[in-house]
């Protein structure tokens, strides 16, 4: 399920991970994975968790925090000063090993005397970067209000990028190939309780062990969340959370309400939608997107999916589902098949500005059978870096995917993918989805812990502020009215085609909305709108 990532300060499509939260979780066999990470660190055998509420931050240079090339460049900028959070890997022993949490932090730019505290951020995943993505947000509010007033704050939560031990389920080959499959698209692939078997071993010998598999739910990211804002010194929290991070403000405001000063939720998942029901909306709306864009393209000259946005989705399929069995060319040697094509597709449908980008790939694929445009679009996504190394997006979100949702058998499943393909016809491999339909976390070594609806009859809780999106292909709009209606949040509603808004300071209306209620604590008014 996946807000999509942000992969250069320069690109309009940036994938901000979100919407790969909703994991369709299609595995298919796979070869062996990478090394694995250094252990856990032992702790110094406290029985309580004193010592993490009162640990103090040793903030310096951020390149260390940098997993790639590309990334220690992007991390050298000298307002950037991270550190790591020492938090416990199981909170019932805190005696035991530890995780180190990597900790992004900017401070305020303005008088010192009004600085407020930290705003704390997740921009989304749940595998996505908040060292990385982070800091990249963090220019784009430079010179704003926020940024005066408050300490910009970001993290990597436990298991994703920098922190330790981080999850490592697929080699740099396997997603070049394409065999990493839990992603948004649910409506392909093929395997056996062997493959689930073998790959959740593989993924354990990766990342640490089993144990480490079982640590890395929203439900211990809110915790550890909250040993953050002591170790900030702050009395209490004050959050902006986007796609999957809605999901863990509205954990950590069910743990933690007496410790909310202020949650800002843009891109809702809603807390009492079961995942079945979640990746439903999740294709209806992505459906609803293509659509869009299909009509958009039947107005331009020569549009691949012709000039009857009624027929495009027959058209796509036409162009796209022969890809299931023969990949076409992609650029560098690779190929892409019906997932990456596909992909790409949906990758681009997170923003009505990345549209043109599609249909320029879709007209490649047409003339020339090639698909280099689409998969980069793919590529970018899930997290393949410019110099052909990838991030561990894809593994992060698939071990948290399984400890945050609830498992079905192979006959729910299967009714599932025929139910997905009919909602998102475009979607639709043209393939029996009975044989070989599997849930991927099956063998998964530890239960979810997430089981919905949580973050329900919250008590002590103060005034939050949800954000919903008309046009959102990721985080349909009803989902923030589930989520506002859960918290008893203040709704803003924005019209526009595509997912979050509120970090990107894409509308003044929105910022000053979210700006006054971040700063001053001013509510939002009943059936405030904004247009982007």
């Amino acid at each position: 399920m996946l807000t999509r990532r942000w992969t250069s300060p320069s690109r309009r499509h940036r994938a901000r991970a979100f919407c790969l939260g909703v994991l369709s979780l299609a595995v298919l066999a796979l070869s062996a994975c990478t090394p694995t990470p250094p252990p856990a660190t032992p702790g110094p055998g406290e029985d309580d968790l004193t010592t993490f509420y009162d640990q103090e931050l040793t903030f310096g240079s951020c390149v260390d925090y940098a997993t790639s090339p590309s990334e220690e460049a992007a991390l050298a900028i000298e307002a950037f000063e991270c550190a790591r959070l020492q938090v416990p890997l199981d909170y019932d022993d805190p005696q035991g090993e530890r995780m180190q949490i990597a900790v992004l932090r900017v401070r305020a730019q303005g008088d010192p005397a009004e600085r407020i505290g930290s705003l704390v951020i997740n921009p989304g995943g749940p595998g996505g970067s908040g060292v990385f993505i982070g800091a990249l947000a963090s220019t784009g509010l430079a010179g704003t209000a926020l940024l005066q007033r408050f300490d910009f704050v970001s993290f990597d939560p436990r298991g994703v990028a920098a922190s330790l031990p981080a999850i490592s389920c697929y080699t740099d080959e396997q997603k070049d190939l394409g065999q990493a499959k839990p992603t948004l698209l649910g409506t392909s692939g093929s395997w056996t309780e062997q493959d689930t078997a073998t790959f959740v071993e593989r993924c354990a010998e990766g990342s640490g062990g089993e144990h480490v598999l079982g640590a890395v739910g929203t439900r211990d990211v809110a915790r550890d969340m909250d040993v953050l804002r002591a170790a900030l010194g702050d009395e209490q929290l004050t959050f902006a959370g986007q796609s999957y991070g809605t999901r863990l403000g509205s954990v950590y405001a069910e743990q933690f309400p007496q410790n909310v000063r202020a949650m800002v939720l843009d891109g809702a998942f809603d807390p009492r939608q079961t995942n079945a029901e979640r990746r439903l909306d999740l294709h209806r709306s992505f459906q609803r997107s293509f659509d869009q864009m299909a009509a958009f393209c039947a107005q331009q000259q020569d549009c691949p999916l012709g000039e009857d946005p009624a027929r495009a989705n027959q058209v796509f399929q036409d162009l796209v589902q022969p890809l299931v069995d023969q990949p076409v060319p992609a650029g560098e040697g690779r190929t892409a098949d019906f997932g990456q094509v596909t992909g790409g597709v949906g990758s681009g449908l997170y923003d009505a500005a990345s549209w043109p980008a599609i249909i320029s790939g879709i007209t490649q694929l047409r003339d020339e059978g090639r698909a280099d445009e689409l998969l980069t679009l793919n590529d970018n996504l899930l997290g393949r870096r410019p110099d052909g190394t990838w991030s561990n997006y894809l593994d992060a979100t698939y071990a948290i995917g399984c400890m945050d949702q609830e498992r079905q058998t192979p006959e729910q499943e299967a009714a599932l993918r025929a139910e997905l393909a009919e909602v998102s016809p475009f979607l639709d491999p043209g393939q029996d989805v009975a044989a070989g339909t599997r849930d991927a976390c099956e063998h998964w070594p530890a239960e979810p812990t997430l089981d919905p609806p949580y973050a329900q009859d919250v008590e002590g809780l103060p005034p939050t502020l949800v954000i919903s999106i008309t046009g959102d292909p990721s985080t349909p709009y009803d989902a923030g009215l589930g989520l506002a209606d859960s918290l008893g949040s203040g709704l803003l509603t924005v019209e526009g085609e595509r997912h979050t808004v509120a970090l990107e300071r894409l509308s003044p209306c929105v910022n000053d909305i979210v700006d006054r209620y971040l700063i001053d604590l001013e509510p939002v008014a009943e059936g405030a709108t904004c247009t982007l």
